[in-house]
């Protein structure tokens, strides 16, 4: 999708730097000499833009900046430099509490260690992120059961994630991402838990899933195979976009 064909980005990245900086807290001036030699320059002006309905793919080797983008694009931390954006709000100028409605309510994650309950039903984990929204125990397990079977779960309803093969517990948090019906969809790494053949059918999940309910995805992975459900592949290296 271009910028002709929508009316505003639904997510602005503009110039981004994120420098991690271990130990700040400490006041020795030999010390925090130290700390600017060792300071981490996760991404070093970074700029992209998603529109509802894209589809991008960022890849790049381990350590290249891909989770610190996601974090950036999922409002779960702010950049050091430069703007992020969202629906054309400056996330730096956003309360915190402002900020955990914006991840509630118009954004799903999905990560790669699927962050389940482990006391928790199938049903339950999916339904969580709507107790948030202070719906009621019918509406929110309704809705849950729907996003569980979008992802071919309807006979797992009741099965704790130990019950489930990883797989399963990454549809599961497929669902969980998708019950708020989010504008946007953030994956960090999906396949990386998974074998090689469960983590084709967990790309082919997400294109068809973005295909029907629309949106913006954007999937950050080392695994080449993302092409077949993105619309664009962008590289990562050393913090900085190569293509």
């Amino acid at each position: 999708m271009t910028a002709d064909s929508v009316a505003a980005p639904l997510v602005e990245a503009v110039d981004v730097h994120r420098v991690y900086r271990p130990g700040a807290d400490v006041s020795s001036s030999r010390r925090q000499a130290d700390l600017a030699i060792a300071q981490v320059h996760a991404l070093r002006g970074v700029s992209l833009t998603v529109y509802p309905g894209d589809a991008i793919a960022v890849i790049g080797p381990s350590g290249s900046g891909k989770s610190t983008m996601l974090n950036l694009l999922g409002a779960l931390d702010r950049p050091t430099a430069g703007v992020i954006r969202f629906r054309g709000h400056d996330v730096n100028q956003l309360s915190d509490v402002a900020l955990a409605r914006l991840r509630n309510e118009q954004i799903g994650f999905v990560f790669q260690s699927f962050h389940l309950l482990g006391r928790a039903s199938a049903l339950d984990n999916v339904a969580l992120p709507l107790v948030y929204r202070g719906l009621g125990r019918r509406e929110r397990r309704a809705r849950a059961g729907d996003a569980l079977a979008a992802v071919g779960l309807a006979d797992r309803l009741h099965h704790r994630p130990n019950e489930l093969s990883g797989g399963q517990q990454q549809r599961v948090a497929i669902a969980r991402a998708l019950v708020t019906e989010a504008d946007l969809l953030l994956a960090d790494e999906p396949t990386g838990n998974l074998d090689t053949r469960t983590g084709a059918e967990i790309l082919d999940l997400l294109g068809r899933l973005h295909a029907e309910r629309g949106g913006a995805l954007v999937v950050i992975t080392h695994d080449s195979e993302v092409a077949v459900v993105v619309d664009q592949i962008l590289e990562l290296r050393d913090g900085e976009l190569a293509s």
